[in-house]
C-alpha cells in the first residue's frame, strides 16, 4: 500500500483521542487477529489532532482513560474506536462485503412470483442500478436486509425459509448425513430400524435447489424427498 500510516481515533466525554497505526496491521487487528499494539502503533504518542502532531494533555488521558501509558490506551483505542482505511483497504473491504451481501440474497430470497431464487448474477445486475452505501464492519445480514427493500422494485424479492422432508436409504445415510446438516436445520429425525434416515430440514429456499443436487449424488439419486407447507 502506498500509505505508511493512518489514524486512528475515539472520541472519550467530548474529546478526541488519535493515533498513528500501520495501515495492513491496524486492519488485521480490527479484523480480530492476535497483533501486539506495539506492532501496530508507529510512535508511542496519543494526539488530539494527529494531522496537526497535538498531543494529547496528561491530565485529559488520565481522565478518559484511567492510565497515561501509551500502549494501554491506543489498545483501548483500537478496540472502541474507528480506524480511517486508506483508499485501496476500503475498496477491497468494501468489494468484499458486497459479494458477500449478494450471496446471502442469493441463498435466502426467493422471486415470488416464480418460488424460485434469484441467479447471484441477476442480482448483482439490479445492485448496480441503486445507490447503496456498504460499510465492511456491519453484518452482512443486517446490510442484506436493507439492501432487499431498496431492490424490490427492479426485482421482486422476499426472505424465505422452506421445510423439507426427506428419506436416505441406508446404504447411502451416513456419508449423506453430514451434508444434510451443513444446508440448514434439522427439526425432526428418525434412524429407521434398516438403517435409513428421515428427516425435516428448515433451510433458506435459495438452498433447495443445490440440496437435492447434492444428496442426489451422494445417494445416486435414490434420496426422497418433499417440500414441506
Amino acid at each position: 500500500m502506498g500509505e505508511k500510516y493512518t489514524t486512528a481515533r475515539l472520541s472519550v466525554g467530548g474529546d478526541r483521542f488519535e493515533i498513528l497505526v500501520k495501515p495492513e496491521e491496524a486492519l488485521d487487528f480490527k479484523m480480530g487477529k492476535q497483533i501486539a499494539v506495539s506492532q501496530l502503533v508507529v510512535i508511542e504518542e496519543i494526539y488530539s489532532d494527529a494531522s496537526k502532531g497535538t498531543r494529547a494533555s496528561t491530565e485529559k488521558l488520565q481522565k478518559a482513560f484511567g492510565t497515561t501509558d501509551p500502549l494501554k490506551i491506543a489498545e483501548e483505542i483500537m478496540k472502541k474506536g474507528e480506524l480511517q482505511l486508506t483508499t485501496e483497504q476500503r475498496r477491497h473491504l468494501v468489494e468484499d462485503k458486497r459479494k458477500q451481501i449478494v450471496a446471502f440474497l442469493a441463498k435466502h430470497c426467493i422471486d415470488p412470483r416464480t418460488g424460485t431464487p434469484h441467479p447471484p448474477m441477476r442480482i448483482e445486475q439490479a445492485l448496480s442500478q441503486i445507490r447503496i452505501s456498504i460499510d465492511p464492519f456491519k453484518s452482512t445480514e443486517e446490510q442484506a436486509k436493507l439492501v432487499i427493500e431498496e431492490l424490490r422494485p427492479i426485482i421482486p424479492l422476499r426472505i424465505e425459509q422452506m421445510r423439507v422432508a426427506v428419506k436416505i436409504f441406508a446404504e447411502h445415510a451416513p456419508k449423506a448425513y453430514g451434508a444434510v446438516k451443513n444446508f440448514g436445520t434439522i427439526t425432526k429425525e428418525e434412524w429407521q430400524r434398516d438403517g435409513s434416515w428421515i428427516g425435516v430440514v428448515e433451510m433458506p429456499a435459495g438452498l433447495y435447489g443445490p440440496f437435492i443436487d447434492r444428496l442426489g449424488k451422494l445417494t445416486q439419486g435414490t434420496v426422497q424427498s418433499k417440500i414441506l407447507k
